[in-house]
């Protein structure tokens, strides 16, 4: 989001502001791990709110930077991908013991927000800004060597996020251009990009745009569903694509919108109808009453949770293996829900953008000031 609002400085004030949990032992546990950084052992960042008995919390991993993390990939317990500020991508393969920094040697002045990866050697990232500032960039060896595979070259674009169907075919959206969101497509994992046709895309709003501040405001489940989420407008908006983004549905969401600082910010399908969306206020100190929302049709209609999150949630994952479970995370804290979104109890106190889990129970959040942790046993 290049921010939205009434003046391009408002706009650009908005990207600027957007420049542990505990689990109930419902939820399956993994084995023990001993973690190390180079600073020491890790801490666990689980609070007074932290659920009692067994359970999960999230464990800190020295990153080793002050980096603020907005794109995150999570591979598996082992292997995970962070992208963020001043262009850093980090790596780890040892459950987040270690991190190797392979940041594109030619992205150092990138603001990267959402990376996707296919496995500890093949990601994709996203850099986010006007004109030619929106990139995108892949590696195939592990962040050796990178390819720039994407450079905007419209001044009225300006991308938010990425998402992937399968190791080919993928999508990046941009905020409106001449009143139409822009999709990018690829089919052949990142390796190239063309601009779809607008035809299908209903009009956007006045003042609306997406948020990049999680790489979830545009999310693919199964071969060819596909979801984009706004804010900024009277009304925040969920966009629903069958057809891998040739055309679109437009729904209202019960999200609280019309500000620039105020929509749908992160959303996560378990699956073809399963979702949920968060959001809310992002600015410090902001009421978010109604910080999440649930659908069970594919997004053709949106519940408000019954008892939300608290405050402003920016990212948001299913809890693999789970039809219940799922974890939302904001500045504030982190909120766990057992009953697919309806309520939501917040289990921990710390700082995180950004929650991605992997199908072997992996879960991994990142965020602000080089913050990365790991779900792991209390």
């Amino acid at each position: 989001m290049r921010a939205m609002g009434k003046s391009k400085s408002m706009r650009r004030a908005v990207l600027v502001g957007l420049c542990g949990a505990a689990l109930a032992a419902a939820v399956p546990t993994a084995p023990a791990t001993a973690t190390t950084g180079t600073t020491g052992t890790t801490t666990s960042t689980a609070g007074p709110g932290a659920a009692p008995g067994k359970g999960l919390s999230w464990r800190l991993k020295d990153s080793g930077t002050d980096a603020r993390f907005r794109g995150l990939a999570a591979v598996s317990r082992d292997t995970a991908w962070v992208a963020g500020t001043k262009g850093t991508v980090l790596r780890t393969s040892d459950g987040g013991r270690t991190w190797r920094d392979v940041s594109p040697p030619e992205g150092s002045g990138l603001e990267l927000r959402d990376v996707e990866a296919f496995d500890g050697r093949r990601v994709v990232v996203l850099a986010i800004g006007e004109g030619e500032a929106s990139r995108v960039l892949r590696t195939d060896d592990g962040g050796a060597t990178w390819t720039e595979s994407f450079r905007n070259t419209d001044a009225k674009a300006f991308y938010d996020c990425m998402t992937f169907f399968d190791r080919r075919h993928g999508l990046a959206m941009s905020d409106p251009v001449d009143g139409k969101y822009r999709i990018l497509s690829t089919a052949d994992g990142g390796r190239s990009w063309k601009v779809l046709p607008s035809a299908g895309m209903p009009a956007a709003l006045e003042g609306e745009a997406g948020f990049a501040a999680s790489g979830q405001c545009l999310v693919a489940s199964g071969p060819r569903d596909v979801w984009l989420v706004t804010g900024g407008a009277a009304r925040a908006r969920v966009l629903h694509s069958a057809d891998r983004g040739l055309t679109w549905t437009a729904t209202d969401a019960p999200i609280p919108a019309g500000d620039p600082a105020r929509g749908v910010f992160g959303l996560a399908f378990r699956d073809r109808t399963h979702g949920i969306a968060v959001g809310g206020d992002y600015r410090p100190g902001q009421a978010s009453p109604e910080a999440a929302a649930v659908t069970g049709d594919g997004g053709r209609t949106w519940t408000p949770a019954g008892r939300p999150p608290p405050a402003y949630r920016s990212g948001v994952a299913w809890f693999p293996h789970s039809r219940a479970t799922a974890l939302a995370v904001g500045p504030t804290g982190t909120d766990v829900t057992r009953d697919g979104g309806r309520s939501w109890r917040t289990v921990d106190a710390g700082s995180f953008d950004t929650v991605d889990c992997a199908a072997d129970r992996g879960c991994w959040a990142s965020g602000e000031k080089g913050r990365i942790a790991r779900l792991e046993p209390r």
